[in-house]
């Protein structure tokens, strides 16, 4: 895709990020082609005239091992005329989705124009435990009401992955509320020699942010996504709540589909104060 910058200012997206995932064991993917082609070789001469580039990618991405494919991306950044702020780790628990989910965000902005922006913005929310009575205050979550809330009877996402009646045991053995497969006595052959993933086919605990939406987040078996009650993972719907989409969207080729549209997503909440911040740096540009 060309971008026309007549039509165009700003440009939000992300490379695969599958290589640079902290969930890859024993250093498995890093030289992945699909991540190589995506970063280190980025054609930045189609981004050409933009007012800015917000680029996003998990936290792994920063780690030393993946320097070259970094120093690349900037390098290419800069003989575009770009300016690329440094890359900022933001939280989007602290802009009002309710997940623990930490990414890498790269601004890149056109050199030739006068654009101010601080960056990365300040949060926007607050955790509900530290909101003070009577002065205020944004809490960030609240799982109850804005994700395990009844779902529309039409609602096509509505729906969890059909469980083996040995899961649907091991579920029911598993404490609420932020129980681990450890407390259910679950043991597999391959937690016998390894001590990680330690959260899979755990309870998401609703007093607590949820876990990062991956595009698994509807299996159990590959994290924290047992529902906080229930004998079952969650919903689609409910993981597109984590995700701050509201209900009116509609995920179609089902539940695995659904689950990585979802999981890819930059949260709905997250991607509008970040780019509230560039509009406003627009705006006031245009008044200069």
């Amino acid at each position: 895709m060309v971008v026309e910058a007549d039509t165009i200012d700003i440009v939000i997206g992300g490379p695969p990020c599958q290589g640079f995932s902290s969930h890859r064991i024993n250093d498995a993917g890093i030289d992945d082609r699909e991540t190589s082609s995506s970063v280190a070789t980025s054609n930045m001469s189609r981004l050409s005239g933009l007012a800015f580039f917000l680029v996003e990618n998990v936290p792994g991405l920063l780690w030393d091992r993946h320097k070259a494919y970094l120093e690349a991306f900037y390098a290419r950044g800069v003989a575009a005329e770009y300016d690329l702020k440094p890359a900022a780790v933001v939280n989007a628990r602290d802009f009002g989705v309710p997940q623990n989910r930490r990414r890498v965000f790269i601004l890149g902005i056109d050199a030739r124009r006068p654009l101010t922006i601080a960056w990365p913005p300040e949060p926007t929310h607050v955790s509900p435990a530290t909101v003070e009575p009577n002065r205020g205050g944004r809490p960030s979550w609240n799982l109850a009401q804005d994700v395990f809330g009844p779902a529309a009877d039409d609602d096509l996402n509505d729906h969890h992955m059909q469980h083996s009646e040995a899961l649907v045991a091991l579920f029911a053995k598993t404490p609420a509320n932020g129980g681990s497969r450890a407390d259910s006595g679950r043991i597999l052959k391959c937690h016998e020699s390894y001590d990680g993933h330690s959260d899979v086919y755990g309870r998401i605990d609703p007093g607590r942010p949820g876990p990062t939406m991956t595009t698994a987040c509807i299996n159990p078996s590959k994290g924290r996504f047992v529902h906080p009650t229930e004998n079952h993972g969650i919903t689609l719907r409910q993981a597109a709540r984590f995700q701050t989409f509201p209900d009116s969207f509609t995920f179609h080729g089902g539940l695995m589909s659904g689950g990585e549209q979802i999981g890819n997503a930059v949260p709905v909440t997250l991607g509008t104060a970040l780019l509230r911040r560039l509009v406003e740096a627009l705006t006031q540009a245009s008044k200069a």
